[in-house]
């Protein structure tokens, strides 16, 4: 998936808890919609959402569905996100080095 399908799917506050949630471990379906007050149907509707911007995968084991992370999809989020922070930087270090020549 691209960055639209990421980033419509982080744009969703319970998707958002969802995802802070997975960060401590993976979790079933049942423990992650225990923490909320919406019908089963609607957090299964957020999981597939998440799945589909590969933010988070699934592991069957017997009769449970597990959710974890995806982490190389934060990780390629973050590195095109740091080229913006990396340009700041570079111009604030060439404004310094400017400043001491004068």
């Amino acid at each position: 998936m691209g960055f639209p399908e990421t980033f419509k799917a982080l744009s969703d506050p319970v998707r958002r808890e969802i995802l802070a949630m997975l960060k401590k471990g993976r979790l079933s379906a049942g423990d992650i919609a225990s923490h909320f007050d919406m019908t089963g149907a609607t957090v299964s509707y957020h999981l597939k959402q998440l799945k589909n911007a590969d933010l988070i995968y699934e592991t069957k084991e017997k009769n449970f569905i597990y959710y974890s992370l995806n982490t190389s999809v934060f990780e390629e989020i973050m590195l095109w996100l740091s080229q913006f922070t990396g340009d700041k930087t570079e111009k604030e270090v060439q404004e310094n080095e400017k400043s001491e020549n004068e």
